[in-house]
């Protein structure tokens, strides 16, 4: 275990960006990614910061990431939403999900967040074990609602 999770910096995000393009292959979503590198450096270290990352260092490689940013409950007050955690698939067994995880949920400890939230995919029996195993509840009877980019323009062409 010679990895260092650590706080991303903007050289990062061309490796954090690979790292999301795996995940949307395994996810067999391969073609949908849209973020760029640059959008990634601009809404993660711009003016205007809209997420925070987790990098899982090795060998000067990075191997793992978690991104995460603030939501607010209206029932709990403000939570974290846990948008992707993804460990490179030559690293995975070794407990960079554990310490990627950890990462997160200190993270939300100190800027005191009631809850984190986070989606699973119903067929990813692995990943749903082992947020199960780390005390997470998996709510099987609630399910994700989205609208696209298309689907709100055509909301708004209604309206």
């Amino acid at each position: 275990m010679g990895y260092t999770i650590r706080n991303a910096v903007v050289g990062d995000m061309s490796e954090v960006h690979a790292l999301i393009k795996e995940l949307a292959s395994f996810e067999k979503e391969a073609n949908a990614v849209e973020v760029t590198v640059d959008d990634l450096v601009r809404d993660g270290f711009g003016e205007n910061v809209l997420f925070h990352c987790f990098v899982a260092e090795e060998d000067s490689r990075i191997v793992g990431m978690a991104l995460i940013y603030n939501r607010y409950s209206t029932w709990k007050g403000p939570i974290i939403h846990l948008e992707d955690l993804v460990v490179a698939e030559t690293m995975r067994g070794t407990g960079l999900g554990t310490a990627l995880l950890d990462a997160v949920v200190s993270y939300a400890a100190k800027k005191g967040a009631k809850r984190i939230n986070w989606e699973v995919l119903d067929w990813n029996e692995p990943a749903i074990a082992f947020y199960e195993k780390k005390g997470a509840k998996v709510m099987r009877d609630w399910d994700v609602v989205q609208l696209d980019e298309k689907g709100i323009q055509n909301y708004l062409d209604k309206i």
